[in-house]
């Protein structure tokens, strides 16, 4: 006789889950092929999610009392909305619970967040060569924007930036 798979559950994560999910976040990371970026410890996300001011918001699936799936959020504002949105930062699920319905129910947990909390949209990104998210995404009913590219300046070239002395190419 087996035994029955438990029931995955969500909920908003705790202090005591920012150890799971710097784990599940270097699992992400070496499934994405970027390991050599991650350089988030326990110690530096707790505030960011805990702190005076936090930065961003997570919720946590578990199944059996263990946290298997997270996704980290935030707001960010459109100005031609005029109305915040919700921003969906990263989501995974190790890959023993994907086709549960654990990623399903923490992007419609987030859905139903951004209604509440009168948000104008959800957005995500994802990587032109995870096929199989982009599937799923679409599943759900998201549109994956074509048109845009994300610009970012990081690390030592931020801080250039930051000092004026980074590559601007002149006026």
């Amino acid at each position: 006789m087996t035994t029955p798979t438990p029931t995955p559950t969500l909920r908003p994560a705790t202090p005591a889950d920012v150890p799971a999910i710097v784990g599940l976040i270097r699992e992400l990371a070496v499934f994405e092929k970027l390991e050599h970026l991650v350089v988030v410890t326990p110690e530096s996300l707790l505030p960011q999610l805990f702190g005076e001011r936090p930065a961003a918001e997570a919720l946590v699936g578990e199944v059996g009392g263990t946290v298997v799936a997270f996704a980290l959020f935030f707001h960010n504002f459109s100005t031609f909305l005029g109305r915040p949105g919700l921003y969906l930062e990263d989501l995974y699920v190790q890959p023993a619970h994907r086709g549960t319905g654990l990623g399903k129910a923490l992007l419609r947990a987030l859905g139903a967040l951004a209604v509440a909390r009168g948000c104008g949209r959800f957005e995500w990104s994802v990587l032109d060569w995870n096929r199989n998210a982009i599937n799923f995404y679409e599943r759900m009913g998201a549109t994956v924007m074509p048109d845009w590219r994300i610009c970012r300046i990081a690390g030592p070239a931020l801080q250039a930036f930051a000092a004026g002395s980074g590559q601007d190419g002149g006026e």
